[in-house]
């Protein structure tokens, strides 16, 4: 539950700031006058002002420099507005040529730099950026305002809208029309006056409150980065790891010592194989402390004032809170359905998860531990237990996952099996870092389908988890096919040592793929529904589904072969990895719904109900303890101080995941009882579902490809809770 996506995407990218909440507004918008616009060319050549002249119109990474963001970005909200104010001054009545497509169309160059702006902050960001994003996160905010809050350019929507049977479009361009006329009354287009000018005020402050979250979450989790003095502290990582932790050290001036740096999650991967307890405890607890520790990086009051905020800006815009602000517009409508969800899946997690709880301290029992079992030693012990049960530890399977492998003779050869679809790798692309790497991707008739970015490492400058985004959407009236990326944060060994993944890793690197897929088969007219562009609770579908290739046997054997000897995984061993894929299923959906059930929890407030800062660990324990899922042992999978997920696009959407994997268990069933791994199910899939993106709703698009109605069955089945 650690994958996601960036939502950053669409060309409509105004719109999906101020609904994502990447940005909202303020009162120091670039808005010149048509007149204005020739007095704002910068000198010099800025890669932004034309359409990039690349390959399926790629980015020029390398003729992009820093200082070219912020006049790209104001010359790009410049000509947006002439273009919007043309649209809504114009004396012709509405037509859905004139309007609706006539926006589609607008904001090219604003799409262009936000998208790859926006990608690197992510992916490899630096100071300068980190600067152009405070200084653009309000104006982009109020140039969003500015178009949302046009009173004569939603009246010409309207006009459309409540004409939308009689106009002769297709069903495509109705929804266009019924998704335009939905997202301009939910940012405020039928507010007053003086409601619009309090709404802006709103937006502006939490434009600036989300990016320093973010901020301070990159910096505090490199600033806390954990340095240990001695080689023998570190006995039970493998030799690749501390490697890579003394070279860690070096970059930082600390030769002779050890820096083990942290993910963006509770739990850090080390605590599986360090032996040593007291270096567990603290790195955990360093883990945990992240924005809640003092300190310039704390983002205690920064939360809750978001929080707050959100539920401000939903109660003016009519609703009780930021949750059914939010879920409005997913597949779940409402909190009531999503609450059901969460807490029928509780009870039956926690008690999987006591009982994996028994199973651990008895294995410390048995070592002669005189300790009582903490959530720094959980998964040290669960990689104990598992070796006892299944006779073999992740140690023993990394040799046959190495990343170029699993690549090439896993994820892509799942996908041409399934779909068809082959790949090349292109080296004559600029690339933004030097492990970054560029795919062509052919179709069946081998005609390019798409360009593929891959950038598998972590670094300081790359943001935690793991995402896909796309950096030019599909769209045939814009007529372009996609570029899209996956981002993973695997460890980078030392120069010339393979890169070995776990088999989480390698589950990871096909969830991103399928997300890749879902950008790759767009098959729409307009952009506002390429790709991704689903309902948040529906985005993860599809990538959940392609973890099934992960583990499926023609699949596996294909890439679990040694490194070094090419030798395949034996099968003894391939049969205790199918084996365990119910093990610790406890602790998985325990730690991931504390986490789901905070994010609901704090986004369900009214804003006098929101504490402040010093109140909001209190917050955390009373609203785990009143769910149900307070176990010392497992943590939510974020806390709230470094929760990023809740400051982009999934706030009151983290629950996302469990619902998706819903949809997800039974589309398994599907391809199970269908055959599995054949041309014919991968073209059904892509056909009814991921070449349609938005251009349905997203619960008629499972319809089409299932035939029925979700059944959750399966999914308890998966996760052992029946």
């Amino acid at each position: 539950m650690k994958f996601g996506i960036l939502f950053t995407t669409a060309s409509a990218v105004i719109v999906m700031m101020i609904l994502s909440g990447c940005a909202t507004s303020g009162e120091n918008a670039f808005s010149p006058k048509p007149g204005q616009l020739s007095k704002m060319e910068a000198t010099g050549t800025n890669p932004f002002y034309q359409e990039s002249t690349l390959y399926f119109k790629y980015p020029p990474f390398d003729k992009i420099k820093n200082a070219h963001y912020a006049p790209a970005f104001g010359k790009g909200m410049a000509e947006q507005l002439v273009e919007i104010e043309a649209i809504a001054d114009q004396d012709d009545a509405p037509t859905f040529e004139n309007t609706i497509v006539a926006m589609e169309k607008s904001g090219q160059l604003l799409n262009r730099v936000a998208t790859v702006f926006y990608s690197l902050a992510s992916a490899h960001t630096n100071d300068s950026l980190e600067s152009v994003r405070s200084e653009m996160a309000p104006k982009l905010s109020a140039h969003s305002d500015q178009i949302l809050l046009n009173s004569k350019l939603f009246e010409r929507i309207k006009t459309l809208y409540d004409q939308k049977t009689s106009l002769g479009l297709d069903a495509e361009a109705v929804r266009l029309v019924e998704e335009t006329y939905k997202d301009f009354i939910r940012a405020g287009a039928n507010l007053s006056a003086d409601d619009k000018k309090r709404l802006k005020a709103l937006n502006a402050e939490l434009a600036t409150q989300q990016t320093t979250f973010s901020q301070n979450v990159l910096k505090e989790v490199n600033n806390l980065a954990v340095v240990v003095d001695s080689r023998e502290e570190l006995t039970g990582l493998s030799e690749t790891m501390i490697e890579a932790a003394a070279k860690e050290a070096e970059s930082r001036d600390l030769a002779g010592k050890y820096v083990i740096t942290l993910q963006n999650t509770s739990g850090q991967p080390p605590l599986s194989s360090l032996e040593n307890r007291a270096l567990r405890e603290r790195i955990h607890k360093v883990s945990l402390s992240r924005g809640s520790r003092g300190g310039e990086f704390d983002n205690r009051e920064t939360f809750t004032k978001v929080v707050q905020l959100r539920a401000k800006r939903a109660r003016l815009l009519g609703y009780e809170n930021h949750a059914t602000y939010i879920l409005e517009n997913q597949t779940a409508q409402t909190t009531d359905a999503v609450n059901k969800r969460l807490a029928d899946l509780a009870p039956a997690s926690v008690r999987n998860a006591n009982r994996e709880v028994t199973d651990l301290q008895t294995m410390i029992d048995a070592e002669g531990g005189s300790f009582m079992l903490a959530s720094w030693d959980w998964d040290f012990y669960t990689e104990k237990v598992r070796q006892e049960r299944y006779k073999f530890d992740e140690s023993q399977l990394k040799p046959y996952f190495e990343l170029d492998n699993v690549l090439k003779n896993g994820v892509f050869y799942a996908a041409t099996h399934l779909y068809g679809i082959t790949f090349k790798e292109r080296t004559d692309l600029p690339v933004y870092q030097t492990d970054v790497r560029v795919f062509e991707v052919f179709d069946t008739d081998g005609v390019t389908l798409t360009l593929f970015i891959f950038d598998p490492y972590a670094r300081t400058s790359k943001r935690g988890g793991a995402w896909m985004n796309a950096y030019v959407s599909q769209s045939k009236l814009m007529k372009t096919k996609p570029v899209v990326a996956n981002h993973l944060n695997i460890v980078k060994p030392p120069e010339g040592e393979p890169t070995l993944l776990t088999f989480d890793e390698v589950t990871t690197a096909f969830h991103e793929f399928g997300h890749a897929l879902h950008g790759m088969f767009s098959d729409v007219t307009y952009p506002s529904f390429s790709g991704t562009s689903v309902p948040r609770d529906f985005v993860e579908y599809p990538s959940q589904v392609n973890e099934m290739w992960a583990d499926w046997p023609e699949i596996l054997e294909n890439y679990a072969v040694h490194h070094e000897t090419g030798e395949p995984m034996p099968k003894a061993l391939l049969d205790k990895v199918l084996a365990t894929q119910k093990f610790n299923q406890g602790f998985v959906t325990t730690e991931y719904l504390a986490a789901s059930l905070l994010d609901q929890a704090w986004h369900q407030l009214t804003p006098e109900q929101v504490p402040d800062g010093n109140g909001l660990l209190a917050f955390e324990a009373d609203a785990l303890k009143t769910a149900g899922v307070a176990l010392e042992a497992i943590p939510p999978r974020y806390r709230s101080t470094y929760f990023s997920h809740v400051m982009g696009g999934y706030s009151a959407g983290y629950y996302s995941y469990i619902w998706s994997e819903v949809l997800d268990a039974d589309t398994v069933e599907w391809f199970k009882e269908n055959g599995g791994l054949k041309r014919e199910n991968g073209d059904h899939f892509r056909k009814t579902l991921l070449s349609r993106g938005g251009s349905e709703k997203a619960m008629k698009l499972f319809k089409n490809f299932r035939g029925a109605e979700p059944n959750i069955q399966p999914l308890l089945e998966r996760r052992g809770l029946n």
